[in-house]
């Protein structure tokens, strides 16, 4: 009988992936991840539980430990706080002071999940581990592709997408071919009392919900600046720091007096100005190229990569046309000529060939025609001020 680890958050998905595992005869055993600790990390401002009795993450452990008792399934507890904080939370706060937007998920599932949590299940004589993650794997001549969910409004592939073959491989997904509505009935079937009306987490993932702005205050000091139309040049408004914002951003852009909407379309984080430009003028979001850097091929030869794919560049954007030219075994240029708005440095361009996802890796630089967008904004405004 193989010995299965499955990480319980606390949630609805977890909980039934436990439950399915044992009605397939596996030797489970669950496991919470305690990752983040409010205080001693200094999570004050814009935290809107820091004077509540019960921190949520305690919570999350009673409702885990309740699903477990219920199932009648051994609970583990671990910490990974300083791994989650130098993994994780270091590349996270790195990122946003450079202007860049990183996505937390991945670096979790990355770090922490498929890597941390991994190898303490390996460690301790497991023969595989399972998450609530809605996602498939299949192998196929001895190598372990990543596939999509049945429930594709909720498939997570995107956020999986920097996670090494060799965990995958051992890395159980019973919930992949459910959808989400199947999964609340079958606790409220279960009687699974902690979990089954429970909201699913939002928020940064393992931190929660959060004023964004002001949980970043804590860490990257706001500077104000100016917001500058492109088109114009001129200041029609203050921002509270260019780290603050990404692009393609509409909202919390406070341009109460210039009639709108606005968007987010480039920044210049040396000189502290974001700039904008109006519902009218929305070229300035579109690119048609971008490099993409530090890609996890899931594949296991490069020349199974097709040259034209599809893919993903945020979560929950629909499949874009791509065709791919590689530059080295982990960088590509991605052209799309028919153009997408707010590709954005920093966040994750995840690659998909019908259902399976071929990996993801980082967007490095963002290109309309042959020049660097941002660039192309920050060198207009200094044209438009200096004649």
């Amino acid at each position: 009988m193989e010995k299965v680890l499955v990480g319980l958050s606390g949630g609805v998905d977890s909980a039934i992936a436990a439950y399915i595992l044992k009605e397939q005869g596996y030797d489970v055993t669950c496991c919470f991840m305690r990752n983040w600790d409010a205080f001693a990390n200094n999570d004050i401002e814009g935290n809107p539980t820091i004077q509540n009795d019960v921190c949520p993450q305690e919570q999350d452990y009673m409702d885990a430990k309740a699903v477990a008792e219920h199932l009648d399934l051994p609970l583990l507890r671990v910490d990974f706080i300083k791994e989650y904080w130098d993994s994780v939370f270091q590349t996270f706060l790195n990122e946003y002071e450079k202007g860049r937007t990183p996505n937390p998920d991945i670096l979790c599932n990355k770090y922490i999940k498929f890597d941390a949590f991994f190898d303490y299940a390996m460690k301790h004589g497991f023969d595989k581990v399972a998450t609530g993650h809605y996602c498939s794997n299949e192998t196929k001549d001895g190598f372990t592709y990543l596939t999509r969910a049945a429930d594709q409004n909720k498939d997570q592939t995107y956020f999986l997408c920097q996670v090494p073959e060799k965990a995958l491989a051992k890395t159980l997904f019973p919930i992949g071919n459910l959808i989400k509505p199947e999964v609340r009935k079958l606790a409220d079937q279960l009687h699974l009392e902690s979990v089954a009306t429970k909201k699913d987490s939002t928020g940064i993932c393992f931190i929660g919900e959060r004023n964004f702005r002001q949980f970043l205050s804590n860490y990257l000091p706001n500077k104000e600046g100016d917001i500058v139309d492109i088109d114009t040049g001129k200041k029609i408004a203050k921002h509270c720091g260019v780290l603050y914002y990404t692009i393609g951003q509409r909202k919390g852009l406070q341009i109460d007096h210039e009639k709108g909407p606005w968007f987010v379309c480039g920044k210049d984080v040396h000189k502290n100005i974001l700039f904008v430009c109006h519902t009218d003028h929305r070229e300035w979001l579109y690119s048609d190229s971008c490099i993409v850097k530090s890609i996890n091929w899931l594949v296991p030869d490069l020349k199974e990569i097709p040259t034209k794919l599809t893919c993903k560049f945020r979560y929950r954007q629909a499949d874009q046309d791509i065709e791919i030219v590689s530059i080295d075994k982990d960088s590509a240029m991605i052209r799309y000529p028919q153009k997408i708005a707010s590709v954005t440095v920093g966040q994750e361009a995840v690659f998909y060939h019908g259902h399976i996802c071929l990996g993801g890796g980082v967007i490095e630089q963002v290109f309309a025609g042959d020049q660097d967008l941002n660039e192309k904004i920050i060198q207009t405004y200094k044209e438009k001020i200096s004649g």
